[in-house]
């Protein structure tokens, strides 16, 4: 009785995992056309050019932090629906094995971080402080836009990075324009 029981623990859980792995790795994915339509639509609304130029709208199909890139990421995210919308803004400059995570930001015992789970890319999520447990991972983005709302890559050095900031519309928009 005791190892059909043990086994029938084991057939569920193997279930539960295989369905969760197939679960996890949804992610929308756009054509090329797609894309650059979607790029062009959340620019930023800026006078400035070369934020214009440089500042580019990231999709979770493109897999940003699978590579150190040295490059800032802008990331707008918030804990619920009923907070303001936050940007924060880090270096993509760690390289990420199984099981490790790379905090950036925290919030109302909440934590943004990036994480490496075996067999996924690099994902942003955002968590419980000392819970393994996430609230939602970046990928989901699409079903999720109550807590990502954007994330945007600065595609020159360091020393000409722009100055973010949200309106009370919960746009961004570079401070002072």
């Amino acid at each position: 009785m005791k190892k059909i029981l043990v086994s029938l623990i084991t057939i569920t859980l193997i279930g539960i995992s295989t369905a969760s792995l197939v679960a996890c790795n949804n992610v929308a994915e756009y054509t090329p056309e797609e894309l650059a339509k979607l790029k062009e639509e959340n620019q930023i609304d800026t006078t400035n050019e070369t934020v214009k130029k440089n500042l580019e709208w990231i999709a979770p199909q493109e897999k940003p932090f699978n590579q150190v890139d040295d490059k800032w990421y802008f990331v707008v995210w918030r804990v619920n629906k009923n907070d303001d919308w936050k940007i924060i803004k880090f270096l993509n400059d760690t390289f990420l094995s199984d099981e490790q995570t790379k905090e950036i930001d925290l919030k109302n015992n909440y934590e943004l971080f990036l994480y490496k789970a075996p067999y996924f890319p690099i994902d942003l999520v955002i968590g419980k402080i000392n819970n393994i447990v996430s609230i939602v991972q970046w990928r989901e983005y699409i079903k999720n836009k109550t807590y990502f709302k954007s994330i945007y890559r600065w595609n020159l050095e360091e020393n000409n990075l722009p100055y973010l900031v949200i309106d009370n519309k919960g746009n961004i928009k570079v401070k002072d324009e």
